[in-house]
């Protein structure tokens, strides 16, 4: 068993013991009940892979069982033996969604039953390539009888991944075939390309149970990236967070694991109650798990009838099983034999790396029927019967790593993705990401708006901003002709809800540098904007800059300037009276109040000349001076404060040094 000799590895957990960390191959048997998969495991290893009390009592396998075996090759081959009754399939299911190699397993008495079709299927849907026939039971059966099974065998795989596989006739009783199956095993492994592991470390959970002194263990089968003891890991989709406290891979404690191994892990401080089988444990920040999942579905043709749209599926992911609907994006309906673009609605979140695969099960009764490759953990919704559906699931079925990139960012929209967040979306990691961005960011393709975090926007939806900052300019300047621009926060309100503030002012940069844009201050404007007057404009104008400067130190407030010049509307006069403020023609003492320059001048220099003489100055001798009113003093005042020429200290005021 595979657990075998746990306690002795908990005593000895803190003892380092450390071995040379390689990509194995794991092998999964598959195949009818009864027909010998965990006979001809212990044949093979010496272990019984039927640990619980009721397989005993019921002579047939329910839950995963896990082997090994070491193999001439140098490699020691993880077996999972997995249930062949109809009841645990889904058992079946998690047990095959991290296996390499198949062992696919048909009794000579029997031969080619329904559950060998069903686990035949699943293994081809979750994309096992690899794999031998063992025709077992052989001491049961007369020569001429085994002869047509191997012809019916043959037949059934025909055409399949296990067209040209070994096939094997044994007898787990008698040991007769079993030395010739450890060969083909030895081969098969042999001829497997053993890639360096790859990205962060990833294991789905098909066990967890609890060690009294020890915590949490979970098992699995590791699928990608290595990781070690002391390690910080998450468990998703939660989002728990724990420490290894120990690993064990074929019951030896080990200080490292990667991708390919039967794995056991002990969890510091994560109660049993918090994990699930179907959960996944990975390095932080690894996954983003999602309820929407855009996936390429192959409906069997075994199904007796079509798939309807928001058909309610058993959908298998790894190890998980959970509820949901299948959305076929431009079908009514779905045809046995069939082929479509589907997005899958889940009733609880998944985290999932584009290329993952995947097993759908009928809600009642359940069966298998059908499955596919995941392409994309989806943040939206998508609308069916839309063009653009087809290009998207195009550059995933034939667009190259760089095409799937540039979409999964343009997909982000405004917000874009850091190049963390487009690792976890593309699962694609490190120096290879790295490399795939070199062209596109080099064609400016992808901008990168925020070194600091490495945040990047897609070139089509950063020009989207820049067309909508000209478009908002040109009609403000249209609407407005009076006014020289708009405000940075005013220009970035009327632009796309959210906009990050770092990408705003980069697409003003942008713009500024290549003189589309103007800036003065804090105002925006097109570059090639002036400020222009309508004929009796320009009158008003300057009949308004006369009115102020009769007016002197005593000019007329809004209200009276409105009603002098009443034929014209408000929205003339309060822009005309901007227009004379920015060109210091008026100057803007407070909201009701504006000032001929020229006045404000002389007395600003009056003042200055009597605090330098008197030292200081209060209200009365203010209104003395100057010989105005309270209404007009108290505001002057007020605005050489303002300006900084002098400082109030108590009822007076005085130069300001």
């Amino acid at each position: 068993m595979f657990f075998r000799g746990v306690r002795g590895y908990f005593k000895k957990l803190f003892v380092a013991n450390y071995y040379d960390v390689m990509r194995e191959i794991v092998l999964g048997t598959a195949g009818h009940v009864d027909h010998g998969k965990t006979s001809l495991v212990k044949a093979l290893t010496g272990i019984d892979t039927d640990r619980l009390k009721e397989e005993k009592e019921r002579g047939i396998t329910i839950e995963l069982g896990f082997a090994f075996i070491d193999l001439p090759c140098g490699h020691r081959l993880g077996i999972v033996d997995v249930p062949g009754h109809e009841k645990f399939i889904k058992n079946m299911v998690a047990g095959a969604a991290g296996i390499d190699i198949v062992a696919f397993v048909i009794a000579a008495d029997e031969g080619v039953m329904p559950q060998t079709r069903e686990h035949f299927e699943i293994c081809s849907l979750l994309g096992v390539g690899k794999g031998c026939v063992i025709i077992t039971k052989k001491d049961m059966v007369e020569p001429d009888w085994l002869d047509l099974v191997f012809e019916e065998t043959k037949e059934f795989f025909a055409g399949s991944f296990l067209e040209d596989a070994p096939m094997v006739a044994v007898s787990s009783t008698t040991g007769e075939g079993i030395a010739e199956v450890r060969q083909v095993f030895d081969q098969l492994v042999s001829s497997c390309e053993f890639q360096e592991a790859y990205g962060p470390f990833r294991l789905p959970v098909d066990r967890v149970f609890t060690m009294k002194g020890f915590g949490s263990v979970v098992t699995g089968t590791s699928i990608s990236g290595r990781t070690k003891v002391g390690d910080d890991i998450t468990i998703y989709p939660g989002g728990i967070s724990g420490k290894i406290r120990g690993i064990q891979v074929h019951s030896a404690d080990v200080n490292e694991v990667e991708a390919g191994n039967r794995t056991a892990i002990n969890i510091q401080g994560i109660e049993k109650e918090m994990i699930d089988r179907g959960d996944i444990i990975a390095t932080p920040g690894s996954l983003d798990p999602s309820y929407m999942l855009d996936a390429d579905l192959v409906y069997l043709a075994g199904n007796k009838k079509a798939l309807k749209n928001r058909t309610r599926v058993r959908v298998h992911i790894g190890t998980a099983e959970i509820m949901g609907r299948v959305v076929l994006l431009e079908d009514e309906e779905l045809a046995p034999g069939s082929q479509a673009n589907v997005q899958l609605l889940l009733e609880k979140p998944i985290g999932i790396w584009p290329g993952d695969r995947y097993v759908i099960r009928s809600y009642s009764p359940v069966y298998t029927i059908g499955g596919g490759v995941l392409f994309h953990a989806s943040a939206q919704k998508k609308r069916r019967f839309r063009a653009e559906n087809k290009e998207i699931f195009r550059c995933y079925r034939k667009g190259s790593p760089e095409d799937h990139i540039l979409m999964q960012i343009r997909e982000s929209g405004f917000d874009g993705l850091t190049l963390e967040q487009l690792s976890v979306k593309s699962g694609i990691f490190g120096n290879k990401i790295k490399k795939i961005l070199n062209a596109p960011i080099s064609a400016r393709k992808i901008l990168v708006i925020d070194s600091e975090k490495q945040r990047m926007i897609e070139e089509s939806v950063y020009e989207k901003i820049k067309a909508a900052v000209q478009e908002i300019l040109v009609v403000f300047h249209q609407q407005n002709p009076m006014q020289p621009g708009l405000s940075k926060e005013e220009l970035r309100s009327r632009l796309f809800r959210g906009l990050d503030q770092r990408l705003f002012q980069f697409a003003l940069h942008d713009l500024s540098k290549q003189g589309v844009i103007a800036t003065e201050g804090a105002v925006i404007r097109m570059a090639g904007h002036e400020i222009s007057f309508a004929a009796d404009e320009e009158s008003l104008r300057k009949d308004i800059e006369a009115l102020y400067k009769k007016g002197g130190l005593m000019p007329p407030t809004v209200k009276e300037t409105v009603a002098e010049f009443s034929k014209f509307s408000q929205k003339v006069l309060f822009e005309l009276l901007g227009v004379l403020v920015r060109e210091a023609i008026l100057i803007k003492v407070s909201e009701d109040l504006y000032f001929h320059a020229g006045a404000v001048a002389d007395l600003k220099e009056k003042l200055h000349n009597f605090l330098k003489e008197n030292g200081e100055i209060d209200a009365q001798g203010f209104k003395s001076l100057t010989g105005i009113t309270r209404k007009f003093s108290i505001p002057l005042l007020e605005y050489f404060d303002k300006v900084k020429l002098t400082i109030r200290v108590g009822n007076t005021r005085v130069l300001r040094k």
